[in-house]
């Protein structure tokens, strides 16, 4: 069998009431776009049937992966690119947050650069990437980006963008190392793309699809900084007993 040019890994979790819209909308575009391609729906334990949904229209090119207990973003995006088959490997929201045409031009990004391994979307290098945006939103965000970058070492505009590519064997050497199951896991997979020396590049994005945001905050920004810290450390103690083993 033809090894895909492209995997598409789309997370979704209870999501029935766009996840219609979204496979024939992507069905459309690939197909037209794309000579091989697959298009992964990583089910992350919905309960409204979403899967089913995908399933029962029997897209080509289309599958669904997942299990049946949600777990988080992180580890439907995980588990379908520890199964994608494709030389390129990318991931975006099941909203479409960032348009169709973000696929093949991140795509073509990185089939025109070999040196590079790992590509990710940044609101920060488009003069409208966070248009539509509240004010407090985009300060939060652009606050978020900085600690992050700070606290993993690394000088990025925008690591938690929702729009990333990989060559597949750098995909499947980051996440098979990869743990954390939340919306931390943009941070790890970096650290982990870091540790095995892979060049990183970024591609001006913008939101064109919003959704309102369920992130409290005051809470959830502790509970990210908190999380932040293990995963440095975790990633730390795993790369030093990894290179200790060799």
């Amino acid at each position: 069998m033809k090894t895909p040019a492209i995997s598409l890994i789309i997370p979704m979790y209870n999501e029935s009431s766009i996840i219609k819209d979204t496979a024939s909308t992507l069905h459309e575009y690939m197909s037209k776009n794309f000579e091989s391609y697959e298009i992964l729906f990583s089910d992350d334990g919905s309960k409204d049937g979403c899967g089913d949904m995908v399933r029962a229209m029997e897209l080509p090119g289309v599958r669904v992966v997942g299990y049946e207990q949600n777990q988080g973003k992180g580890c439907a995006v995980r588990t379908a690119i520890l199964e994608a088959k494709g030389e390129i490997v990318m991931f975006t929201d099941a909203d479409l947050a960032y348009g169709t045409d973000v696929i093949k031009k991140a795509y073509d990004e990185l089939i025109s650069k070999p040196e590079a391994s790992m590509l990710i979307g940044s609101r920060n290098l488009s003069k409208d990437g966070y248009e539509g945006y509240t004010a407090l939103r985009k300060l939060m965000s652009k606050v978020y980006i900085r600690i992050l970058g700070l606290i993993g070492g690394f000088k990025l505009s925008d690591s938690q963008c929702g729009c990333k590519a990989f060559r597949g064997d750098a995909a499947k050497a980051i996440f098979s190392r990869c743990k954390v199951n939340g919306f931390a896991f943009d941070f790890e997979s970096i650290m982990w793309a870091q540790k095995h020396e892979y060049k990183i590049v970024e591609m001006p994005v913008k939101i064109i699809n919003h959704r309102e945001s369920t992130v409290h905050i005051v809470r959830d920004s502790v509970r990210m900084l908190r999380d932040l810290l293990k995963i440095r450390k975790s990633v730390n103690r795993e790369f030093k007993a990894m290179n200790a083993n060799k």
